[in-house]
């Protein structure tokens, strides 16, 4: 099994959106995922609960407890597990980064959110993981941006994944139904943005 902690002390950033969409992803190409909600806000398991039983499963926990809900993925068969993380939480954020095999910190594309990933960073470095910055609701045709925005991350001694989640309104319309861009809008541009950074992760997990 393996496992992905997906982790900004920054609020906003796309945390959970994209753990929704890296674990259903990976169920619907065949990889058993499910999803350990470590955030008190639990809205990855309000989430789940609105699917009524549909894969994956999301189950909210005290990150005191990861290491048993680590066990019980195991023990359930899953293949991945993602772990959602609140902001503000270095306790929380630390166990799910020492847990996982790579570390996603999802980030929006501004100078204010980019700047305030070095808390983060920093983090990471001390759990001495593989972590990639993810960049999330990118604005439309904003290649300076992205350059500039890889640039400044790499100021942090961090990556950012070949793959970036643009500004699109299947996101936020697929979860306030219960479902992930892909299944909302199976031909759209966004379901084609998931699928890369799924294939892109299934390179770097090796699974």
């Amino acid at each position: 099994m393996k496992t992905i902690a997906i982790v900004s002390q920054k609020g906003g950033a796309g945390k959970t959106t994209l753990a929704l969409h890296v674990a259903t992803a990976a169920e619907a190409a065949g990889l058993p995922a499910a999803i350990i909600d470590l955030d008190p806000q639990a809205s990855a398991a309000g989430w789940g609960d609105s699917r009524q039983g549909e894969a994956p499963v999301v189950v909210a926990l005290p990150h005191t407890r990861l290491p048993q809900g680590l066990q019980a993925a195991t023990d359930g068969g899953a293949e991945l597990v993602v772990i959602d993380t609140a902001p503000h939480s270095e306790a929380a954020a630390m166990a799910a980064t020492r847990s996982a095999d790579l570390v996603l910190i999802p980030c929006r594309a501004g100078i204010l959110d980019l700047r305030a990933i070095g808390s983060t960073a920093e983090l990471v470095k001390l759990a001495q993981k593989p972590a990639f910055v993810v960049l999330n609701a990118v604005p439309p045709r904003a290649t300076q941006l992205l350059a500039d925005a890889r640039e400044a991350v790499q100021v942090h001694g961090l990556e950012v994944a070949p793959v970036a989640f643009q500004q699109r309104a299947a996101f936020g319309h697929a979860l306030t139904a219960g479902k992930t861009a892909p299944e909302y809008e199976p031909a759209g541009k966004a379901s084609e943005e998931v699928s890369e950074l799924l294939t892109w992760l299934r390179g770097q997990l090796l699974i």
